[in-house]
């Protein structure tokens, strides 16, 4: 009456995709930021956070 519709292997195959899609913008990001120079690394450390925490206040107790 009803025919199955067999979607394991579509399936199998989109996970895929999306796993090393995942994959390679994760090593795309890690691989960009090891090769940073020192200056843009220490330009980044110090640029301001949009509220004050703890530790960029300074503050001396």
């Amino acid at each position: 009456m009803f025919r199955r519709l067999v979607f394991e292997n579509t399936a199998a195959l989109f996970t895929f995709a999306a796993f090393i899609t995942a994959f390679s913008i994760y090593v795309m990001i890690a691989w960009r930021a090891l090769r940073m120079k020192r200056p843009q690394v220490e330009r980044f450390e110090n640029l301001p956070f949009e509220t004050a925490t703890p530790s960029a206040r300074h503050e001396v107790s």
